[in-house]
């Protein structure tokens, strides 16, 4: 096995400048730590992270803790957010599902706090208000897409959906639409309804009355077992005379099956519909032709920027325990287009 004293020959460095420039110390020449981490390398010198932790009192380790966020598409976002700031802070992540069961969550918390876990990222599948049930466990921790229920003192980071809605909104009445439908998520959805808030706030902004639009329920019924309502709706929607010149879906999937609906009822997109989505979910977005426009939800910085969050919440710096909301920014494609009356 290769020691750090068989890195620091081969380098011509010393045993503590090696240990320097495995554990992330200042005070080494840039030149140094190239030929060092290139020693390491080519030896293929693994660090005892066990004696590092001995040695500082610290298990340089953070926690995850999700509900169902490894079972859904976009899990591998938030995930590869945490993972990227932790390798370039060296860090330890280790991932816990609790598939929503309150005793498993409280299990995974005591297991956590014996290995010594510093902090944790609490990690929700999909937009919502929660309330960790750490029971007598106390690790310092961050919420991520999700935010605390009110007086439970967690920061959270998450993204913003009333925003990416809104932006989104403004980008189909620029495109001088003015007879729009609109496809909802699940009621029970949180992002769901900020969406559709945010929807109706634009649109009357822009002087559009009730008539002008045309809200119709997507999909409803216990989250993770919905009954989808989509491909129907849309298509009684687009089959009336004054069916709507835009069609703002709840999400990309929605998206998918209004596209399926609008070309089986023979009508082009976007030259007769104009459809776009939310969530940039990309297996979707950029399967579709014309592809998808959509508003991006940030799943990668929610991940890496929940990392960062936390290691400040360590460290003892100033992280107020508020909610942080991330934009969605919108992604034009070809899917909208300028109305053509």
């Amino acid at each position: 096995m290769v020691s750090i004293v068989d890195v620091a020959k081969a380098a011509g460095v010393s045993n503590k400048t090696v240990s320097r420039v495995v554990n992330g110390e200042p005070n080494v020449k840039p030149a140094t730590k190239t030929k060092v981490e290139q020693v390491i390398r080519e030896l293929g010198y693994v660090p005892n992270m066990a004696a590092r932790s001995v040695r500082s009192s610290r298990s340089y380790t953070f926690g995850i803790i999700t509900d169902f966020i490894s079972t859904t598409p976009y899990s591998g976002d938030i995930v590869r957010g945490i993972q990227d700031w932790a390798e370039q802070n060296r860090l330890t992540v280790l991932l816990a599902n609790t598939n929503d069961d309150r005793d498993k969550e409280r299990e995974i918390w005591r297991t956590f706090q014996s290995h010594r876990i510093e902090g944790v990222l609490y990690v929700s599948m999909y937009h919502r208000e929660i309330s960790p049930s750490p029971g007598a466990v106390s690790i310092p921790t961050v919420l991520v897409n999700c935010h605390p229920e009110p007086s439970n003192g967690y920061p959270s980071i998450e993204p913003d959906d009333y925003q990416g809605s809104r932006d989104l909104t403004r980008h189909v009445l620029e495109h001088g639409h003015r007879k729009i439908g609109y496809l909802r998520l699940n009621p029970r959805l949180l992002g769901a309804e900020m969406r559709l808030e945010a929807f109706r706030d634009t649109v009357r902004e822009a002087g559009l009355s009730e008539a002008d639009i045309d809200i119709r329920l997507g999909m409803e019924g216990p989250i993770g077992a919905e009954t989808n309502l989509v491909f129907e709706e849309t298509r009684k929607m687009l089959s009336g005379p004054d069916r709507p010149t835009a069609l703002m879906c709840g999400n990309d999937e929605i998206a998918l099956q209004a596209y399926l609906a609008a070309l089986g009822l023979g009508l082009r997109i976007p030259e007769d519909i104009s459809i776009v989505g939310f969530d940039d979910f990309r297996t979707v977005s950029l399967a579709l032709k014309p592809e998808l426009t959509t508003a991006a939800l940030p799943y990668y910085e929610l991940g890496y920027r929940g990392a960062e969050r936390l290691t400040k919440l360590i460290e003892g710096q100033d992280v107020p325990s508020d909610r942080l909301a991330l934009p969605c920014p919108v992604i034009a494609r070809g899917s909208c287009t300028q109305e053509p009356g």
